[in-house]
């Protein structure tokens, strides 16, 4: 039997956010081990995702499936890299997107902490997504807030890159203080 080849955190990361952002469910088969767990730790009443999930195809339904369903218009962006090819690494998170029901727009931010298998593949055996903050916006506040986001790096960016380009909107103050910290 021929083994897969090992991938590193950083294809792993870039390939969740293809998967998620893009709404294709099938490319967690490159992020998550068949039973890769997910926890969800929730600290704001604004969006809700199941608290865990086990399995790919779970995980699946949680991030992709159900969350296409209800959104689009997303960007997701990693606050720093991973430095190690394959290790557990934790780093900030901001996202932006549209509610397709209402045109709402959200943005949040938050933190993950990656744990991956040590054989090859090195998929990710367990993810915790910490949400701190989602802002709700109205509809009219769409354009400025994709501007800002498509001016940042995808999906690598900093604090540094958010704080300077962010468009001076009161409701993002929330976000952009736990950016900064």
């Amino acid at each position: 039997m021929r083994r897969s080849p090992s991938s590193t955190a950083e294809i792993i990361m870039r390939n969740y956010f293809h998967a998620k952002d893009e709404n294709r469910p099938h490319l967690l088969n490159r992020v998550f081990t068949q039973d890769a767990t997910l926890q969800v730790i929730n600290n704001t009443a604004t969006i809700s995702f199941p608290s865990k999930s086990h399995g790919r195809d779970a995980i699946a339904d949680a991030l992709v499936r159900g969350f296409g369903r209800t959104y689009e218009n997303v960007y997701s962006f990693y606050m720093s890299r991973p430095q190690t090819p394959i290790a557990p690494f934790s780093c900030d998170w901001l996202v932006g997107m549209s509610e397709k029901s209402n045109r709402h727009v959200r943005v949040g931010c938050g933190r993950y902490d990656w744990a991956f298998e040590q054989v090859a593949p090195n998929l990710a055996s367990r993810l915790v997504i910490t949400i701190d903050t989602m802002q709700v916006l109205p509809p009219d506040q769409l354009p400025a807030i994709m501007q800002w986001l498509q001016r940042l790096a995808y999906p690598w960016t900093s604090p540094a890159a958010v704080m300077e380009t962010a468009p001076g909107i009161g409701a993002l103050e929330p976000v952009l203080n736990l950016i900064a910290k």
